[in-house]
C-alpha cells in the first residue's frame, strides 16, 4: 500500500528527536519542538525563581479554624479552598496529615510529593477487583466521578473532574498502590497518595483496543489526575500502566497481536506526552490461557512483544499460570494480591526486572537444549510443563537438568529423538497448564504464599536434527 500525500503529512506533523532510555526528550507536532525536562533539572529551575512555598505545607495566609465534626482532628487550619488538618482515622496510616475541600467530599491523604497514578487497560478481566475497601483508605483514591476504580467498561465516556474520592472496591492497580504504599509504611517511608483507574471495553483485537473507547477514557483520567495533583498545587505522576489483553483477543495471527499491542502503547504513549506526561512503563502479565479455551495467536504474540516491543517501556511482571484460579477460572482473592504485589516489584524494579524468556529449542542427539535470557541462574523444580507439541513419532519428554556449562539453559532429556515438520516445544501452554522453571529471586507475599520469578510461557519451534 503506498502512501497518500495527506498520510505522509501527517505522519510528519509528529515524532521524536531525541529519545533517551527512559523516555522521550524532544518531540515535534504542529505546534513545534516540544521539550521535556528531567527532575533534576526542574528543581534547579525551580531554585532561581521566586519561592513558591511548599505545597505539602500551610500557606501564610492559613487561617486557624475547628477541626471537622465527628472525627479525632486537630490542627485545623483553611488553606485556600482545602481544610487542612492532623487526624487519627481507620486505616493503617496511623496519626497523619489529610485534606478536604472546603466545598465537601472525601477526606484524602495530606501526602508529600507528587500524586501518583497508576493506570489499567485491557478487557473484561482487568476490571476484576476484590470487594472492599483499601487498607490506607485516603491514601489511595480514584478520580471522583463516582465510578470508582473499574471504570467505565467502554460504555460511555468518562468525566473530566479535578477531584478524588475512596475505593469502594480493590482493582489490580489499586493492590498494587496498597502493596507499595505498606512497603513505605513497613520501610518508614513517606507514604504517597495514589490515584488508581483502569478502563476496558469490549474490544475482539489488540488493534481494535488501540482505537477504542477504553484508550480514550484512560487518558480523561490521566488528565483528571493532572487536574487533581494542580488544584493541590503539586505535580502528577503516573508510576505505570498496567495491560490486561489477551484471553480476549481475537486476533488472526501472532504477528498481528503483537502489532495491535504496540499500537495500544503507542496510543497512550502519545496521549500521555500530549497532556505533559512522560513516555510511560507498561507492566503487563504473561498468559498461558486455560485448556482448550486460548487464543493460541494471541498468547504466542505475548511470547514475541515480551522481548520483542520496540521503543516501548514494557515490563512483563509474571506469568499468570503462578497464580491460583477460582471454579469460574478467575484468579482467587489470594491470587489477586500476589499479582499486585510482582507487578509492584516489576515496576519498583523496572530497569533490571526481567522474567526468564525462553528463546531457543535445538535438538542435541537425545536431548533438547532450551536456551533462556534471565536475571541470573535458572532453577528447575521440575520437568513438567513442557511438552512436544505435531510431535509424529511419539517421542517423549523423561528428564530434564539446568545444562552443566550454561546456567540459563535446560537440558531436557528423551526417549528418543522427536520428528515432525511443525514440531514445537511447548512450555507452560498448548495444554500444559503451568511450569517449574524459575530463577533465584523470591520475596514472601502479604498472603503468607512465596513468590518466586517464574518463566513466561513460550512455544518454540524445535531446531537440529530431523526437524531443521
Amino acid at each position: 500500500m503506498t502512501d497518500t500525500p495527506q498520510d505522509k503529512d501527517e505522519t510528519a506533523s509528529h515524532g521524536v528527536v531525541l529519545r533517551a532510555r527512559n523516555g522521550d526528550l524532544i518531540r515535534y507536532d504542529p505546534s513545534g519542538l516540544v521539550m521535556r525536562l528531567s527532575d533534576r533539572v526542574v528543581a534547579d529551575l525551580a531554585l532561581r525563581l521566586p519561592d513558591r512555598g511548599d505545597a505539602s505545607a500551610p500557606s501564610a495566609q492559613a487561617e486557624p479554624i475547628d477541626p471537622p465534626p465527628g472525627i479525632d482532628a486537630w490542627n485545623a487550619r483553611r488553606d485556600g479552598c482545602w481544610t487542612r488538618f492532623t487526624a487519627r482515622l481507620e486505616g493503617a496510616q496511623g496519626v497523619r496529615a489529610f485534606r478536604q475541600h472546603r466545598d465537601g467530599g472525601d477526606i484524602i491523604a495530606d501526602a508529600n510529593g507528587p500524586v501518583l497514578g497508576l493506570l489499567g487497560l485491557g478487557g473484561a478481566r482487568a476490571a476484576l477487583a476484590n470487594p472492599g475497601r483499601a487498607d490506607f483508605p485516603f491514601h489511595i483514591t480514584a478520580p471522583a466521578d463516582d465510578i470508582g476504580a473499574v471504570g467505565h467498561a467502554g460504555i460511555e465516556q468518562a468525566t473530566r473532574t479535578d477531584r478524588l474520592e475512596h475505593l469502594r472496591e480493590m482493582t489490580h492497580e489499586a493492590l498494587v498502590a496498597q502493596t507499595i504504599v505498606q512497603w513505605r509504611m513497613d520501610d518508614y517511608g513517606p507514604l504517597p497518595l495514589f490515584m488508581a483507574r483502569v478502563e476496558t471495553d469490549s474490544s475482539a483485537t489488540a488493534a481494535d483496543l488501540a482505537c477504542g473507547k477504553a484508550v480514550e477514557n484512560l487518558l480523561i483520567a490521566a488528565e483528571n489526575l493532572k487536574s487533581a495533583a494542580a488544584l493541590m498545587d503539586k505535580r502528577a505522576k503516573i508510576l505505570a500502566v498496567t495491560l490486561d489483553f489477551a484471553l480476549e483477543d481475537h486476533s488472526p495471527s501472532a504477528t498481528a497481536y503483537r502489532d495491535g499491542m504496540l499500537a495500544v502503547m503507542e496510543a497512550v504513549s502519545s496521549g500521555l506526552w500530549a497532556l505533559g506526561f512522560d513516555r510511560p512503563l507498561f507492566v503487563t502479565r504473561i498468559e498461558s490461557g486455560l485448556p482448550e479455551v486460548a487464543p493460541q495467536p494471541a498468547l504466542d504474540g505475548q511470547w514475541e512483544l515480551s522481548w520483542n516491543h520496540g521503543d516501548q517501556r514494557l515490563v512483563p511482571s509474571a506469568p499468570a499460570y503462578m497464580f491460583d484460579l477460582d471454579a469460574y477460572d478467575r484468579p482467587t482473592e489470594a491470587a489477586r494480591i500476589q499479582q499486585a504485589e510482582m507487578t509492584a516489584h516489576a515496576i519498583v524494579g523496572a530497569a533490571s526486572w526481567k522474567c526468564p524468556i525462553l528463546h531457543l529449542a535445538e535438538i542435541e542427539g537425545q536431548s533438547l537444549r532450551v536456551t533462556a535470557r534471565a536475571d541470573g541462574p535458572l532453577v528447575l523444580d521440575t520437568v513438567d510443563g513442557f511438552a512436544l507439541t505435531d510431535c509424529v513419532n511419539g517421542a517423549r519428554i523423561t528428564g530434564g537438568q539446568i545444562a552443566p556449562d550454561d546456567p540459563q539453559a535446560v537440558l531436557l532429556t528423551l526417549d528418543k529423538v522427536p520428528e515432525g515438520a511443525g514440531l514445537r516445544l511447548a512450555y507452560a501452554c498448548a495444554g500444559q497448564p503451568r511450569g517449574y522453571l524459575r530463577d533465584t529471586w523470591q520475596d514472601q507475599s502479604a498472603t503468607g504464599a512465596p513468590l518466586h520469578r517464574y518463566a513466561l510461557p513460550a512455544h518454540l519451534p524445535v531446531t537440529g536434527g530431523r526437524n531443521a
